[in-house]
């Protein structure tokens, strides 16, 4: 086709074998858009496309991810308010007959199993390198590792007591995302078999609130917003699912800064004096702090 469709947030390119979706900068376009900045969706990646009167004198028209196709829509698991969601072109009402035309265009590109589950990605995830901050510590990705390197400011003992992670991706099955916008929102990450562990490929249990989970972060006001922590985990889910099957070899990270292992010694000395780690604990996490040197 090559026709473009010019929305109130975004502006769609129709080309021959996908659709070009560009979002608009500005103070009323979502930050979720802004984070995109562009996205192309093949005809392959759609399972419908539909039209419909939008508010306020404008109408709708949506392209419909097949299930299994976008990672991002895989890890949002239907959380995004509908004005967040990047497959909705909203245009003036003047614009209906144009955008029925380009709909009924698109309809007629669907392929034969576009009511079924993909079986791969077919739209990209953004690029890494991706972090964020959460309210017990920072998020990042290199696209290979997750590494989480927690806030003494938000992070539970639990956490303290486990120290930093780093989870290679070819250790993960999954990525848990609750969105920030509802109470008690956290990224967690799932191991393969029954739980996760940055350094082991042995199955175990992870807690149950994710603010005890080393594999997770929590949200918060002003933390872990979804124009951050979505992409993240979206690009954390790509990868998995690219990733081999067969587990790889822990990767140890290297040397610490001296500075940032006798800051931890210190806030273990903390926990241990308020009676939040025995005395095994504290000796045992100090020897390892201590060996990283």
């Amino acid at each position: 086709m090559g026709d473009v469709l010019a929305g109130i947030q975004a502006t769609w390119e129709f080309e021959t074998d996908s659709v070009l979706i560009r979002f608009e900068r500005g103070i009323r376009t979502p930050k979720l858009f802004s984070a995109l900045r562009e996205r192309r969706i093949p005809h392959e990646a759609l399972t419908s496309v539909t039209l419909s009167p939008g508010k306020r004198g404008t109408v709708v028209l949506h392209a419909v991810p097949r299930p299994g196709t976008d990672p991002l829509m895989e890890a949002a698991a239907g959380q995004l308010k509908e004005g967040c969601d990047p497959y909705r072109l909203v245009l003036p009402a003047e614009r209906e007959t144009l955008a029925e035309y380009y709909a009924d265009e698109l309809r007629a590109l669907l392929g034969p199993d576009a009511d079924k589950p993909a079986e791969r990605y077919a739209v990209a995830a953004p690029e890494a390198p991706l972090n964020f901050k959460a309210y017990d510590g920072k998020a990042s990705f290199d696209g290979s590792h997750v590494s989480f390197r927690w806030f003494w400011t938000g992070a539970s003992s639990a956490k303290w007591k486990a120290g930093d992670q780093s989870f290679p991706v070819t250790e993960l099955s999954g990525v848990e995302w609750r969105s920030p916008e509802v109470f008690d929102g956290y990224l967690r990450l799932l191991g393969r078999g029954a739980g996760s562990g940055p350094d082991s490929g042995d199955a175990v249990p992870q807690p149950a609130q994710a603010d005890q989970d080393p594999a997770a972060v929590v949200f918060g006001l002003g933390y872990g917003p979804v124009h951050e922590s979505l992409p993240f985990a979206a690009a954390v889910l790509e990868s998995v699912r690219n990733a081999d099957t067969a587990p790889a070899p822990a990767v140890r990270p290297g040397r610490r800064d001296p500075a940032d292992i006798a800051e931890r010694i210190r806030h273990l000395g903390e926990l241990h004096g308020a009676g939040l780690v025995t005395d095994e604990e504290f000796s045992t996490k100090k020897s390892q702090l201590l060996a990283e040197l």
